[in-house]
């Protein structure tokens, strides 16, 4: 296993002080995005395609530092209903594909995306029930008329481009959240198509994290380490549904935390064993969203928790079997 770290929380550096802040902590790569809700503070997608030779130049910074490019990242939603938004979401997901391949980078991480109800929707309509019926109407329309279509065009265009592995992040308010709307796509659309598993979005609606890697076996492309702490109190008077801002610590249902302090060391243990078992052998990925740590503080925390959980070597023969 590789550790590496989404980029995103290191924008306010140039690149070179991320991986040069990074390299030392034992950080193997570092997951670069390229558009999409978290924006692009380290890959300028469209100066790298007009002028290639900045492939190059990148990839030798990294060398210099002794990492590598774990993924490509582009987390936006290219199906939105307002066209403007959708073609700029697309525009950002096409042109991480046209980067990736310059870089050599065969994977790609992001969102599925979410649709309206109807062809004059203004914004999306995320479906997570079968009453009253119509909901199920809008998510057949969606699934049939827009998802599908959509994804089987993209996936054709990035295995055009050297990519191998679109990895959706299962996160609510898209159509993929879950095992079932992920492997829903992927018979769709194809084996390009896998998960990137991040527990912090299954834990809060009720999923145990390793029956999900479990039920995904052969379809994990990716890891995001980022943890999640319930609140209990909260959570039995109302529920997992919590739209307070995520700063309302004391009153939502729950938070994101630092990787170690929604769920303990043996959680992960248990967590990244089971990855192993099922074969995945890959990258994961540090995401710093803790409202009470700074990234500095966060970070180095997570890094050091995550050295200590990771599997790094082969298991060898079983000599006691």
């Amino acid at each position: 296993m590789k550790l590496s770290v989404v980029n995103s929380a290191c924008a306010g550096m140039s690149l070179e002080e991320t991986l040069a802040y990074l390299s030392p902590l034992g950080v193997d790569s570092l997951e670069v995005g390229a558009g999409g809700y978290p924006g692009d503070c380290h890959l300028n997608t469209k100066e790298m395609i007009a002028h290639p030779e900045k492939a190059k130049e990148m990839l030798d910074l990294f060398k210099k530092y002794n990492m590598d490019i774990a993924a490509i990242s582009c987390h936006g939603n290219p199906l939105h209903p307002n066209k403007e938004q959708a073609e700029s979401f697309h525009n950002d997901f096409k042109n991480a594909i046209l980067a990736a391949e310059l870089l050599g980078v065969d994977t790609i991480v992001g969102f599925a995306g979410c649709p309206g109800d109807c062809e004059t929707s203004q914004n999306p309509n995320w479906v997570t029930c079968a009453w009253p019926p119509e909901y199920l109407d809008i998510q057949k329309w969606q699934w049939e008329e827009k998802v599908i279509p959509y994804w089987k065009d993209m996936a054709a265009f990035a295995k055009e481009h050297g990519i191998k592995k679109i990895a959706f992040e299962m996160h609510p308010g898209f159509v993929v959240y879950n095992p079932e709307t992920l492997l829903r796509l992927r018979a769709a659309v194809g084996d390009i198509i896998g998960a990137n598993v991040d527990p912090s979005h299954l834990i809060w609606q009720g999923m145990d994290p390793k029956e999900v890697i479990k039920e995904l076996s052969g379809a994990i492309y990716y890891f995001h380490a980022k943890d999640t702490k319930i609140d209990k109190a909260n959570t039995a008077k109302n529920g997992v549904l919590d739209y307070k801002h995520y700063g309302d610590v004391l009153g939502r249902s729950w938070v994101f935390r630092t990787v170690g302090y929604g769920n303990g060391k043996e959680y992960w243990n248990d967590l990244i064993s089971t990855l192993k078992a099922v074969g995945y052998d890959g990258v994961v990925s540090i995401e710093h969203e803790d409202s009470l740590m700074s990234v500095k503080e966060g970070l180095e925390k997570a890094i050091a928790f995550m050295k200590d959980v990771l599997i790094y070597e082969k298991a060898g023969e079983m000599w006691w079997a």
